[in-house]
């Protein structure tokens, strides 16, 4: 196979991975963003907004905007955290259940998806993986040197 033709097919299992969860946020009622914020809330432990910007890799104000949302509907509690412009973002109850009728069926469904692999076939998947991210990142640094 060439190059090309790999990247293209990389290229094509990727937005087909994407689709399955913008599929999941939309048949679950909520954006993408929200999805995910409470993806992380349920596997890692209290986060400030600043780490689940991180986390998401998306925009400061686009997940303030769904945080806030999400508080107003009183999914969720934003509390000082060690400074005055950080906050610990934690689910109320009524969040741990909207969670668990979401995000809790995606972690399961990912679990069980990895668990298809051998265990050396989930380390090799990962390391190949980190490694051509790294390489990417790599050259675009070098695009964005470019005059």
């Amino acid at each position: 196979m060439k190059t090309m033709e790999q990247l293209l097919e990389y290229n094509e299992i990727m937005k087909e991975n994407d689709e399955i969860y913008r599929h999941l946020a939309k048949t679950f009622g909520l954006s993408e963003c929200t999805f995910w914020i409470l993806y992380c809330l349920r596997t890692t432990s209290a986060l400030t907004q600043s780490e689940l910007c991180r986390l998401l890799y998306e925009p400061k104000q686009t997940v303030n905007s769904a945080l806030k949302k999400l508080e107003t509907e009183g999914f969720l509690t934003l509390t000082p955290g060690s400074d005055r412009r950080s906050k610990i973002i934690e689910l109320t109850e009524k969040g741990s259940v909207l969670a668990g009728k979401t995000a809790d069926k995606v972690i399961f469904a990912e679990e069980h998806a990895i668990l298809s692999l051998e265990k050396s076939e989930q380390t090799l998947f990962l390391q190949l993986f980190h490694k051509y991210t790294d390489a990417l990142k790599i050259q675009i640094k070098e695009i964005e040197k470019e005059p």
